[in-house]
């Protein structure tokens, strides 16, 4: 009986160690289970804090050992680093693309958000106080943009008719919310926490780009520009570099330094006087102002321009014209009897900017002529165009565009013309065709005897299609005197037996021209009702107030010209302490649709009105109004001397730069460069832009003249004084 109690209690605790034993295994195998899983699940957790996109997200069937896991860890976070740059650097790619490059401060904060990414991960911040932490910093960042995007919506209806390319700045945004979400297309095992960092971490790059425009806090001191074109610096055509004699001390193309100028240019040796008033101008201005070495030899071969005391005579009885330039024109209108100067002929393009006697006759009569200044070694003849008040730009003409639309003058003229037309495929020929209007005149007066040149542009001009009006050897000024005529119509250049220059292709853009290289290729006509220069303009002055049916938002451009009237008769013209009669040459330095230019026609004054390259394109409208203007990019110096414009003009144009320009600050200098000294300025903008800039302004020593603002925005008047450092 006792054996047998015995064997009993001994097979009981058997039965209770087996059983014990089986849980003690089954607990262990529960916990090595458990620790295989857990490994993955926290390189998941690493890789959603890193808001990477997570394109490959770790397969929940990987399993890794727990002396490995370390080790796959650092190399997952590696990789998902290295996809989050490359993904920045993409984005930041097209930003530059779309004419909104990044500022450099905004890499480096980039790179610091990674850094303190990558330290989260090394401190192992546990699952669930992460996401109250991502949730909290979600919640305060959407209402962070809840604010931004209500101020802007403000901003934008209180400047809906003044500033139309706002536009720009919405679409590069909606870009890149669509990159972002087409990047954020992952695998359902992230959740949507990674999600909302990575697009708050876009929201906030966003914000960091509409940082302000001038820091309020630098300070700035100034020197002299030791140049060697001196007082008549022009930095993107001047060379400061390599230089030689043999090659000169200018560019044949536009070449602009690395980093925009921040000195300041000097005056003239003999100092610098206020400019002869216009009408005044048209007969004298004052020598030293325009002083050059090669212009008293160039004088001396030339009797349209005398120097008389301390003034620069132009004789009206004089001209490079033999018989003078009354006589000249004289003779254009006897050969083709349709060019009515004043009326259907407004708008002329001026190829060599030598004899200005030819621009002051046609002012006379009511046309507006665009002087080009070809650089070169010879005679600065289109900073004497400028101090004489007529409309005047610098640029090489060589193998580059002309800053202009296709199709937008209604002539263009060469007098004494010395240009190869002919020469390299006829390039500079086909250039002149793509911005002469359909139908437009292209008058050519020149002394060549060489019958090759002759016959060579001949078959040039025979092969573009262009009708020779009229042919004469004026006795009197003894030029031979040719008028050209562009097609009006495609159906002359399919009869053409050689197609040579070809036709260009159809996704050629003829309006692109800045820093587009001639093309060897011949433009159609428009023929669609959506292109401009379907049609001839109204005549002068009826055209100004014309608004042709492919005109996007007519009713935008009424409501500026509208609204610039009012501007400038109420405000301009009587409450900003300035003496027009001493204004003449006038830049709009962001115009949209000649508005303001427009306004100011009764102050017989002329407006270079610059149409930015990043902003919405109008200038073809401007043009159809019988205004003038051009393409420019601000992050570069403008094609002009120094000392060129009496007045600038700027409507909410540093608010738009929308940080494209590397140095803001660059611009004011600019703006230093080409005004004269006792000019004006004249910025209307944001209140948080208009502080530091009269900082910068007072650092020049320019007189504050008037200040005002309310609602955040504000107007600020100054004057330009006669100092240099």
């Amino acid at each position: 009986m006792a054996l047998a109690r015995f064997g009993r209690q001994v097979k009981r605790q058997h039965g209770v160690c087996v059983k014990m034993t089986a849980v003690a295994i089954l607990g262990l195998c529960f916990i090595f289970v458990w620790s295989m899983f857990s490994s993955p699940s926290n390189s998941v957790t690493v890789q959603r804090e890193s808001f990477d996109d997570i394109a490959e997200p770790v397969a929940s069937s990987t399993m890794v050992s727990k002396s490995k896991g370390k080790d796959v860890e650092k190399h997952d976070a590696n990789d998902n680093k290295k996809k989050v740059e490359s993904s920045l650097k993409k984005k930041d790619e097209k930003k530059v693309n779309g004419s909104l490059p990044l500022p450099a401060h905004e890499h480096k904060s980039g790179k610091k958000n990674e850094k303190h990414v990558s330290k989260r991960k090394k401190d192992k911040v546990k699952s669930k106080l992460s996401n109250k932490v991502s949730k909290e910093n979600q919640e305060n960042q959407e209402q962070e943009e809840s604010q931004g995007e209500e101020a802007e919506k403000e901003n934008e209806d209180e400047e809906e008719v003044v500033v139309d390319d706002k536009e720009e700045g919405l679409d590069g945004e909606s870009e890149e919310k669509a990159e972002m979400e087409g990047d954020a297309d992952v695998d359902e095992s992230v959740d949507q926490e990674t999600q909302e960092m990575a697009e708050n971490e876009n929201e906030g790059k966003k914000r960091k780009i509409k940082g302000p425009v001038f820091d309020p806090k630098a300070r700035y001191s100034w020197k002299q520009c030791s140049t060697r074109s001196k007082h008549n610096y022009i930095p993107c055509i001047d060379v400061e570099s390599g230089f030689t004699r043999l090659h000169g001390y200018r560019h044949r193309e536009r070449t602009c330094p690395k980093a925009p100028p921040m000195c300041l240019v000097p005056l003239p040796h003999d100092g610098y006087d206020s400019p002869v008033h216009w009408p005044e101008s048209k007969l004298k201005v004052l020598y030293k102002n325009v002083a050059h070495p090669k212009l008293a030899a160039y004088m001396k071969n030339h009797n349209w321009l005398i120097k008389s005391g301390e003034y620069l005579m132009f004789p009206q009885n004089q001209s490079e014209f033999k018989g003078g330039v009354v006589h000249y024109l004289e003779s254009i209108d006897e050969m083709v009897p349709d060019i009515e100067w004043g009326k259907n002929i407004r708008v002329v393009l001026d190829v060599g900017c030598s004899d200005s006697s030819f621009v002051a006759s046609l002012l006379d009569k009511d046309v507006l002529t665009l002087s080009l200044g070809l650089k070169d070694d010879l005679v600065d003849l289109a900073q004497v165009s400028l101090e004489r008040g007529f409309a005047t730009f610098v640029s090489p003409f060589a193998r580059r565009r002309l800053p202009f639309p296709s199709g937008v003058f209604d002539a263009i003229h060469c007098g004494r013309c010395t240009i190869p037309w002919h020469a390299h495929e006829g390039k500079l020929l086909l250039e002149i065709n793509r911005i002469l209007r359909p139908g437009g005149y292209f008058i050519l007066s020149t002394k060549h005897d060489s019958i090759e040149e002759e016959n060579a542009m001949n078959t040039l001009t025979s092969s573009i299609c262009w009708n020779i009006l009229a042919h004469k050897t004026d006795d009197v000024s003894e030029v031979a005197v040719k008028v050209y005529q562009k097609p009006e119509s495609n159906d002359i250049y399919v009869m053409r037996r050689r197609r040579n220059p070809p036709l260009c292709k159809e996704n050629e853009n003829p309006d692109a021209s800045w820093y587009v290289p001639m093309k060897t290729c011949l433009h159609t006509v428009p023929s669609a009702i959506e292109q401009h220069g379907t049609e001839w303009p109204e005549e002068w002055p009826k055209r100004l107030e014309t608004y042709p049916d492919w005109l996007n938002n007519k009713e935008k451009a009424i409501d500026d010209t509208k609204h610039w009237k009012d501007i400038v008769d109420k405000s301009y013209l009587t409450g900003l302490g300035i003496d027009w009669s001493t204004i003449r040459n006038v830049m709009d330095m962001k115009t949209i649709y000649g508005g303001f230019a427009a306004a100011l026609l009764q102050q017989k004054i002329w407006v270079m009105n610059v149409v930015p390259v990043h902003a919405p394109d109008t200038l073809p409208f401007i043009f159809e109004r019988g205004l003038v203007g051009i393409y420019h990019d601000w992050c570069e110096p403008f094609g002009t001397y120094p000392r060129s414009y009496d007045l600038l003009h700027a409507d909410h144009f540093f608010s738009r730069l929308k940080n494209r320009c590397k140095h803001p600050v660059s611009i004011v200098v600019e703006m230093d460069r080409i005004l004269r000294p006792g000019g004006w300025v004249v910025v209307r903008d944001k209140v948080e832009i208009l502080d530091p800039l009269e900082a910068i302004l007072r650092s020049l020593r320019w007189e504050i003249r008037m200040t005002y603002s309310q609602n955040k925005e504000g107007i600020i008047c100054a004057q330009k004084t006669i100092w240099r450092p």
